[in-house]
């Protein structure tokens, strides 16, 4: 049986056990699905007759559209509105699945995998995290990206995770959707964790509260925490295997670095440079159509320094990120982190620059939203840093705007700050 029929197969084996259960709302619509009319309104669905099938937006016709690509055995590929479909040749075969790469590294690329690669990071997911039917999902991240496909779509259709779809993550429109329930997982970014906290919107009714794409600050978990009781639970993935590593504690980290401890079958290792080896049966097929040393047969080696110990995964920084200032090589995550401890500092992003000083390589630059000023944050960081890793510039700005998947780009940061096209 070829991967497409095994996806949708065990999406009829759901929705037959779950048939008169509650499966999918639309808040945008009012409409309401049980699993037994998803599943009808799936078969009913057609496509046109080209290969890929481009599920795009945050709406039930996403869902069907992916069900009518499983269906059918075409190759589903994911959109963010507005995206067209890649000018690309069909994957490998056994392929059935085309991912974006976040482009936090480089451009992005495209990711295939195959029904078996989805299916395990989607059970390892609702293990690890505890997912079940009585908490539904509130899907206000992309489900066309990475951590909503594999933390919404795919609970939903492989394991009977009901789904809430929220027209827009304002605070009020969250409330008023975990409302309808009495408990809900909430799945979402730092900067959305933030906005909520800040206004005061942090639905009671979260069950569970997840979030990645981007670190989570310390300060913001532990303030979340100290003002409802709601643990946020660091959730460390890529886009080329799916989930990596999970915080279930019940209390906040003590240390930013922590991501949590490695998944149900996930093994790590540390190459030469100290970049974490990840070995995973969700890790996708290969890059494509340009075919990439860093992917592939089981394994992802990604460009993501850490520290293991103690049965935890710490991050470190990215590799291509590392600031060389006269020889000394500093992760701009070590900084933010401790540009974040300052309780005047709402957001930050550090990134290395050309320096003018003769001898120095690169100068340290910091990006600032807070009220803190530029001589406080200075000898606050002369506290807890070497001085040498203190920024020799500073940009204070009202705000720092994550894209769509919750990240911030230094390498645009970079453009900006110095000029360049």
């Amino acid at each position: 049986m070829k991967p497409p029929a095994m996806l949708y197969e065990l999406w009829r084996n759901v929705a037959a056990q779950r048939r008169g259960e509650f499966a999918l709302a639309d808040l945008a619509s009012g409409r309401r699905w049980t699993f037994g009319q998803l599943l009808a309104a799936g078969e009913a669905q057609e496509t046109d007759g080209g290969v890929f099938v481009c599920p795009q937006g945050q709406s039930p016709a996403f869902i069907l559209a992916l069900l009518s690509a499983w269906r059918s055995g075409k190759i589903a590929c994911p959109l963010d509105s507005g995206q067209t479909t890649p000018a690309v040749p069909p994957p490998p075969e056994g392929c059935i699945h085309l991912k974006w790469t976040s482009a936090t590294t480089g451009a992005p690329r495209l990711i295939a995998f195959t029904g078996e690669q989805l299916a395990s990071d989607a059970a390892r997911i609702v293990a690890a995290m505890g997912l079940h039917p009585d908490w539904p999902n509130l899907g206000v991240i992309s489900l066309a990206h990475s951590y909503g496909f594999s933390n919404l779509v795919l609970p939903l259709l492989l394991h009977g995770i009901p789904l809430i779809l929220a027209p827009s993550p304002l605070p009020e429109i969250v409330r008023r959707a975990a409302a309808t329930q009495s408990g809900v997982t909430l799945a979402a970014v730092p900067a959305l964790w933030r906005a909520w906290h800040e206004a005061g919107g942090v639905p009671p009714q979260v069950r569970a509260a997840i979030s990645a794409g981007a670190p989570l600050p310390l300060t913001l978990e532990q303030e979340v925490f100290a003002v409802s009781g709601i643990k946020i639970h660091n959730f460390y993935g890529a886009s080329e295997c799916g989930g990596i590593a999970y915080d279930a504690a019940a209390a906040p980290r003590a240390d930013a670095a922590l991501a949590g401890a490695p998944m149900p079958g996930i093994s790590l290792a540390l190459n030469d440079e100290g970049c974490l080896t990840i070995r995973s049966d969700s890790a996708g097929q290969t890059y494509w159509p340009e075919e990439g040393g860093a992917l592939g047969g089981g394994k992802y080696q990604s460009s993501d320094l850490a520290e293991l110990r103690d049965g935890l995964v710490f991050l470190q920084g990215r590799l291509s990120d590392q600031i060389n200032v006269a020889g000394r090589k500093v992760a701009p995550d070590t900084i933010e982190r401790a540009l974040l401890a300052h309780p005047r500092v709402r957001e930050c992003l550090v990134f290395g620059a050309p320096s003018p000083d003769a001898g120095r390589e690169e100068m340290i630059v910091a990006v600032v939203a807070g009220s803190a000023g530029e001589t406080e944050l200075k000898q606050f960081l002369l506290e807890t840093l070497p001085a040498w890793q203190a920024p020799r510039r500073w940009c204070f700005v009202p705000s720092l705007t994550p894209d769509a998947r919750g990240k911030m780009s230094r390498a645009q940061w970079r453009r900006r700050f110095t000029g360049a096209s």
